[in-house]
């Protein structure tokens, strides 16, 4: 299987870190032309993997025949996948490209506390980390294709939401277990107000109500580089 770099933002980071991110969503570009069933249903959006492929194609049907898209997905279960995150290197290189550093320099990642050490230098966006300096590695689980707006609780949390500890239920079945610390202090608010808020922040104003197609892909967690 091959390996890729996947991009995750500070706060993904730290979830990863924390062991409480299994999940991530990514947009599937360019999205699927769906088309209406003959029962007046809207057809199934899916993956298949074709024999010999090392990617899935997009399919779309009633799941059981459809048509088979040239379009692949960038994942597959196996895969393994290594994170890049913003990053430093020493101060004394900062004047060169991640692609001249010596490889084993010293690296500072962002989603870190902080120190005070007055070696740190320049800020490097995630895009740029070399495959050397990634501490995370991610093995692929399960691939699938869904709307935004499908995800569930449990694929919420998944995402490395942050559970409110002082929440307290206070329905009379227990139909509502969870809620996440919110975006101001001692505040919560739903798993599903918390996803919507960080795809809008990553994303956009309104990439939520777009409610587009995405690829949702399940992993396991290593503390690693890829090549350790």
């Amino acid at each position: 299987m091959p390996d890729r770099p996947i991009l995750f933002s500070a706060p993904m980071v730290r979830a990863l870190l924390a062991g409480t991110k299994t999940q991530t969503r990514r947009v599937l570009k360019p999205q699927p032309e769906t088309f209406q069933l003959e029962s007046g249903d809207d057809c199934l959006v899916y993956l298949v993997h074709a024999e010999g492929e090392s990617v899935p194609r997009v399919a779309m049907g009633d799941g059981r025949c459809g048509v088979i898209t040239l379009q692949k997905v960038p994942f597959a279960g196996g895969d393994r996948l290594w994170v890049k995150e913003t990053w430093r290197t020493h101060r004394i290189w900062d004047a060169d490209k991640p692609s001249y550093l010596i490889h084993g320099s010293r690296v500072w990642y962002e989603a870190d506390e902080r120190d005070n050490c007055d070696q740190h230098g320049k800020t490097r966006v995630s895009i740029f980390m070399p495959r050397w300096a990634s501490r995370l590695t991610l093995t692929v689980t399960d691939v699938r294709i869904e709307r935004l707006q499908d995800i569930s609780t449990a694929d919420v949390l998944a995402e490395g939401a942050a559970l409110d500890p002082y929440h307290r239920d206070g329905t009379q079945d227990g139909s509502n277990p969870y809620m996440c610390v919110g975006d101001r202090p001692h505040t919560s608010q739903s798993p599903r107000a918390w996803y919507h808020r960080l795809w809008d922040s990553i994303n956009g104003a309104g990439a939520w109500d777009a409610n587009p197609w995405v690829v949702a892909v399940s992993f396991d967690v290593r503390k690693g580089n890829i090549d350790a």
